[in-house]
């Protein structure tokens, strides 16, 4: 038999959104339980995410009086996943994510509003709503996590001198040139700067803000969680997984799991092997904004003993610039910017730019689409943010010198810059100016969706859609990027590991973009990674708690 350094009834691999999930599920089953975090912060890819939660009927939803009938919101995702998605899994989501919500609100820190508007992706469909089902943690002081503060993972939704903007201050800030709420939004902005400097606060929101009241209810549950103590090993024995070998304070430690192991240690995007194997070859250079750690550790260990995998070939992509110093600045907002377009190599459009962003890659990658081009004008550029540049202000240098960026008078000009044939950039911009002052996308339909409008410009006719005409004239290089992988373990309705059999493997659970995505090949709406993990994390522990 296994001697073992400690033991636990549940040992949680992973401590993003369904990893703490998992574990405060199972605490408040009256499980003993562990979460190991392989890095030295804690968060995930939870924490560096705008934090939108994609739960229909949840307790925040309900008390804003948007309830959903079931059929609603079966229908859209059958509709969405196109028969990829086993429908007991499809069905354990939605009849259970409510309960997963509730059970967080029962701890006083965690507390959430609906970020109404955001409209579900593809709102268009039976099903879909375009006020959106999303929701968002409240903004938080993180000085209430007194020494766990530093250890806790940063993002980059805080801006200078503390400033803090949730999803919904920041739909309104990209307006600040363009519309009276855009504008009443940097006063409340200036006004937060100031009071925070009064208050001495760390206030954050989206991610982070979920990330730090998840930290505080397990601290109230008494959850202990060791950082820089990554998995190294199942063990399993007579077929059953019953523990985990990890490396901690120095050494090996053997950690059994009397009820069951989870894993919940993200996707793969940041192993560059992985990518290649898996991945179509013009998404195999690392252009990922998951969590560092996130190298496949726990679909490997899955494999290793036996689990079968689904959906390895796609990711959640986003549509992303890669910043002078590396990182990678996705772009959500800027492709519903009037007076611009995304062009191939040819010089030509290929799909609607203000698409859902794991939609737009889809068909960028379909079409061999890489690199592609962000062509906007001078009005543009001086109304609207653009990859964390600011309305107007100057393109840094060093993204010039890099090649991400270019400028020019003319059209003529860019399009030399940029490699693509001049006269066809003009017909296509033509084109599109036509369609601009109809007010309407004769090509792919820009502007139609809800989801499109709600980051366009709501002072024209068609919030997408206006023509491109000043110079100078400005260029980015749009690379593939993604959230993180959408493939990994196939698991069932209570996110037990399968074998390729369909048998389950005892004693392992999965959950988050370790497991083969709920959603298949798309995405439901704002949220749509977190709130499964969410909900499945919180399956794996009930089920851990009733074989218990």
């Amino acid at each position: 038999m296994t001697a073992w350094d400690a033991e636990y009834d549940f040992v949680v691999v992973g401590s993003g959104g369904g990893g703490m999930t998992a574990a405060l599920t199972a605490a408040a089953a009256g499980l003993d339980v562990l979460v190991v975090e392989k890095g030295a912060m804690y968060g995930g890819s939870t924490g560096i995410s705008g934090g939108g939660i994609w739960i229909p009927n949840n307790p925040a939803l309900r008390a804003a009086g948007h309830d959903d009938s079931r059929a609603s919101i079966r229908r859209y995702l059958d509709l969405l996943t196109e028969g990829r998605v086993d429908s007991k899994r499809l069905d354990a989501y939605v009849d259970h994510g409510p309960a997963a919500m509730e059970l967080l609100e029962r701890s006083k820190w965690l507390r959430f509003f609906w970020v109404k508007g955001y409209a579900d992706y593809h709102p268009e469909l039976d099903g879909g709503r375009p006020l959106g089902r999303s929701v968002e943690a409240k903004p938080f002081d993180t000085r209430h996590l007194g020494e766990d503060e530093r250890h806790q993972r940063p993002n980059t939704m805080k801006g200078p001198l503390g400033l803090w903007v949730t999803a919904k201050d920041y739909h309104d800030l990209a307006m600040v040139k363009r519309t009276w709420r855009g504008r009443w939004a940097s006063v409340i902005a200036a006004w937060r700067v100031s009071s925070n400097v009064v208050r001495r606060r760390h206030m954050a929101t989206g991610g982070r803000a979920l990330v730090a009241r998840l930290r505080m209810a397990l601290k109230d549950a008494g959850v202990p969680l060791w950082l820089r103590s990554p998995m190294t090993e199942l063990v399993v024995e007579d077929g059953r997984v019953t523990g985990i070998v990890a490396e901690h304070d120095g050494g090996q430690k053997r950690i059994r799991a009397r009820h069951g192991v989870l894993l919940a240690t993200g996707g793969f995007e940041h192993r560059a092997d992985l990518r290649k194997r898996y991945l179509p070859e013009a998404a195999w250079d690392d252009y990922s904004g998951g969590a560092r750690e996130n190298v496949g550790d726990g679909i490997e260990a899955g494999l290793g003993v036996g689990a079968a995998t689904d959906l390895m070939d796609d990711a959640w992509w986003m549509p992303s610039v890669r910043h002078p110093s590396g990182a990678v600045v996705p772009l959500v907002s800027e492709r519903s910017i009037p007076r611009s377009v995304i062009v191939s190599a040819e010089g030509t459009r290929f799909t609607n730019e203000s698409a859902p962003y794991v939609t737009f890659v889809h068909a960028q990658l379909e079409g061999g689409h890489v690199p592609a081009w962000f062509v906007m004008d001078a009005k543009a550029r001086a109304r609207y943010p653009f990859a964390q540049i600011l309305p107007g202000a100057p393109i840094p240098e060093p993204y010039y010198a890099a090649g991400i960026a270019h400028r020019a008078e003319t059209l003529a000009g860019l399009a030399e810059k940029i490699g693509v044939p001049a006269d066809t950039l003009a017909e296509t911009v033509q084109r599109f100016n036509g369609f601009a002052r109809a007010g309407v996308d004769g090509d792919f339909g820009r502007g139609e969706s809800a989801y499109d409008r709600y980051y366009g410009d709501p002072t024209l006719p068609n919030p997408c859609l206006d023509v491109i005409e000043k110079g100078p004239y400005y260029a980015f290089r749009i690379e593939v990027g993604d959230l993180g992988t959408k493939g990994g373990l196939v698991c069932d309705e209570n996110s037990r590991v399968l074998r390729d059999d369909g048998s389950a493997i005892d004693g392992l659970y999965a959950t988050g973009n370790t497991t083969a995505a709920v959603m298949g090949n798309e995405y439901a709406g704002p949220g749509a990674t977190i709130g499964p993990s969410i909900v499945f994390g919180y399956l794996a522990a009930q089920h851990a708690a009733r074989s218990a």
